[in-house]
């Protein structure tokens, strides 16, 4: 029973242990960065070739950028809010950002986005609400010699440019297999409730598939899984009503707010011991909550490192420079063993950055 519970603990380091991921350089650069290039590209199942990944040092000309968000509700999209604002300034372009408010505001987005071509946008980077629901207006960007860069969420037009993103399928994945190494077919089956995000967005579906798939392999049971808005209050109260219904449930996984308020809630309610929590993607809540112990692991997606990328790939379609088409920073898990170790400036905005919506 030790060697197979060494086995376990072993696995478990194996799946959190971060690559040599890029760091600030000597001389405060933030490149190069170790990513994966797709190719052929927007095919998530295409094989992956490793690059360190470097970006032009300034653009040719004050080129204006529209970055349309789902929302900026939470610190995930800070960071990439962040990533984008700082290299834009690094590159000299301008920077025109919208936010549609949340996952549910579909028809807001389109119109931001058709404002963002009707005010004479060089480009545009989109982070989609729906996988297959911008297509028409990407379409009409590409009409108008727009080009378009799909930035962490996804979208299945093929008008798009390039894509700066990862996979929301292995990033599900990897959260899933880190609990199957923990808890393998054989031992005591663990319950589990899951809460992948708002339904109909693309990285959701590809979390839930990834993570369905993986949790399969090991002694999981998915109890439940709850669709919703990446909003406090709405995660809050799906993880409520998650608890009535299953007061046996060992494990909460989920988004990084599902994450945040399950672990206070489990706190409050004297839990925390008995039934722990995953996120499947990381903010600074989540950090906090790994160095505190109330929140056990996440994969990291080097958010900011995402937004970086987009700017440079589109400053690069603009001035007909060769580019990657289909650019993701190497995932890794972070927990407890290298919470204080890891490449905290890929993956968050500093601590005293506030959300920024124009950079002339």
């Amino acid at each position: 029973m030790k060697f197979t519970r060494l086995i376990f603990i072993f696995m478990a380091l194996v799946l959190s242990a971060s690559p040599s991921h890029g760091s600030e350089s000597k001389d405060g650069n933030w490149y190069p960065y170790e990513v994966d290039v797709l190719n052929p590209p927007f095919d998530m199942e295409s094989e992956k070739t490793s690059l360190q990944y470097v970006p032009l040092k300034k653009a040719k000309k004050k080129w204006q950028l529209c970055v349309s968000f789902p929302h900026m509700k939470d610190a995930y999209w800070t960071a990439v809010n962040y990533g984008i604002i700082n290299e834009a300034e690094r590159l000299g372009v301008k920077i025109n950002l919208v936010e549609a408010g949340g996952y549910t505001n579909l028809s807001k987005q389109i119109s931001q986005i058709e404002d963002c071509i009707s005010s004479g946008a060089n480009a545009l980077i989109v982070g989609a609400i729906s996988y297959q629901g911008l297509n028409n207006v990407i379409s009409e960007a590409r009409n108008k010699n727009i080009p378009v860069i799909d930035v962490v969420n996804g979208v299945s037009s093929t008008d798009i440019v390039a894509k700066s993103l990862v996979s929301f399928g292995e990033m599900g994945g990897k959260t899933g297999e880190y609990l199957v190494a923990m808890h393998p077919n054989g031992s005591k089956k663990m319950k589990v409730a899951w809460f992948p995000g708002p339904s109909g967005a693309g990285w959701v579906e590809a979390g839930h598939k990834g993570f369905s798939a993986a949790v399969a392999n090991g002694a999981i049971e998915l109890l439940e899984t709850k669709y919703g808005d990446t909003g406090k209050e709405v995660q809050t109260k799906l993880v409520e009503d998650t608890l009535q219904a299953h007061p046996d449930v060992d494990y909460i996984v989920g988004t990084a707010v599902t994450a945040e308020a399950a672990a206070s809630i489990l706190r409050s309610r004297g839990l925390a011991k008995e039934i722990k929590v995953i996120s499947y993607y990381f903010t600074p809540g989540v950090e906090n909550g790994i160095k505190s112990g109330r929140i056990m692991a996440a994969p990291t997606d080097s958010t900011v490192i995402q937004g970086r990328i987009a700017v440079d790939q589109a400053v690069r379609v603009l001035e007909g420079i060769p580019y990657r088409m289909h650019v993701g920073p190497q995932l890794f898990m972070v927990d407890e063993s290298n919470i204080n170790t890891f490449n905290r400036d890929g993956a968050l905005a500093p601590m005293n950055f506030k959300p920024t919506f124009n950079l002339d």
